[in-house]
């Protein structure tokens, strides 16, 4: 996403020449993000997303990439890893593991109304369904053990009550996961980083429809509940307060119950998913705002949106009603 690695142009049409894509027309890095490296790819023969990964390393990337492809067999509409003549969808440039993406068409919805939220809803629901059967297995990297870990290296940047919400909320997901109706929740492969910007439509204005999910870069084996958790905390609420919009939010949920209904347990535990999202991206916000890497262009986004996203979580807790009861 922000451009840490900047890629000569001839290398980069050597990748495209052994993955058969044609001539280079236009390469563009990509300035949102802070991940990876980014560049929107056209070709004589199509539009394309070139990626190269600063942080994952080429054992880990199997798993996001053949997840991509397997969804994409599976008719989700997702992006699919480009291969070569030996099928490999992993490959090299600049010495780093890199990866190109057919591009999916639209654009975002930065300002999303409940028929938009209901579109990615039962997409995420299909996506999960899709994703069962997957065979590879990997843990959810950003998960609690991560922010075990994360959580002491930001503290010194906080103010005495930032840090002492963030040590307490932290205490409460631990004992959350260590409970049996924790346990208990379905699970999966999940996307684990669903917002607005890594969605597209196609269309007509007031017609659009859903034309993909893309960057799987964050995606792991963990509760499908806390993905749908993560989608609510942000294609659902006002972005300015973090208060939840609850015509959007049972909208969305409602849309997701028509693929894959929610067990009572998943209701029960929503609203404590729905704080785990936050404190999630609270986390990795600090992180990156105040100990950043050096990139070419990086814009680190704002912590304190997920802190006031927590606190509204914790305030004003929701609990979704099934679709029988929506009816």
């Amino acid at each position: 996403m922000a451009v840490f690695t900047e890629v000569p142009l001839p290398l980069a049409q050597d990748l495209v020449s052994e993955l058969s894509l044609g001539r280079i027309e236009s390469l563009r890095g990509i300035t949102a993000g802070i991940e990876n490296t980014n560049y929107f790819l056209t070709t004589d023969q199509g539009d394309y997303v070139l990626t190269i990964f600063e942080r994952l390393g080429f054992e880990q990337l199997p798993f996001y990439l053949g997840l991509m492809k397997h969804l994409a067999s599976q008719g989700v509409l997702v992006p699919d890893p480009q291969a070569d003549a030996q099928g490999h969808i992993l490959h090299t440039l600049c010495g780093k593991p890199a990866a190109v993406v057919n591009k999916l068409k639209g654009g975002h919805q930065l300002a999303p109304t409940a028929q938009h939220c209901a579109q990615v809803g039962a997409g995420l629901a299909r996506m999960h369904l899709a994703g069962q059967d997957f065979e590879l297995h990997q843990e959810n990297l950003r998960g609690l053990s991560w922010w075990t870990q994360t959580v002491p290296v930001v503290l010194p940047f906080l103010e005495p009550e930032q840090a002492e919400l963030l040590q307490q909320e932290l205490r409460f997901q631990q004992q959350l996961a260590a409970s049996q109706s924790y346990a208990e929740l379905p699970r999966g492969p999940i996307h684990a980083d669903l917002f607005r910007d890594n969605v597209m439509f196609d269309g007509l204005p007031g017609r659009e429809m859903l034309s993909g999910f893309f960057d799987f870069y964050f995606a792991g084996v963990d509760t499908w509940l806390f993905d749908l958790a993560v989608c609510l905390n942000d294609w659902c609420i006002t972005l300015e307060t973090g208060v939840l919009d609850t015509d959007r939010a049972s909208a969305f949920v409602r849309a997701y119950e028509g693929v894959r209904a929610l067990s009572a347990g998943e209701h029960r535990l929503l609203p404590a998913l729905m704080r785990a999202a936050a404190l999630r991206f609270w986390i990795s916000r600090l992180w990156d705002f105040h100990l950043p890497r050096e990139a070419a262009l990086l814009k680190p986004h704002d912590p304190t949106h997920f802190e006031r996203v927590l606190r509204a979580r914790i305030e004003q807790p929701w609990h979704a009603l099934s679709t029988e009861q929506q009816t």
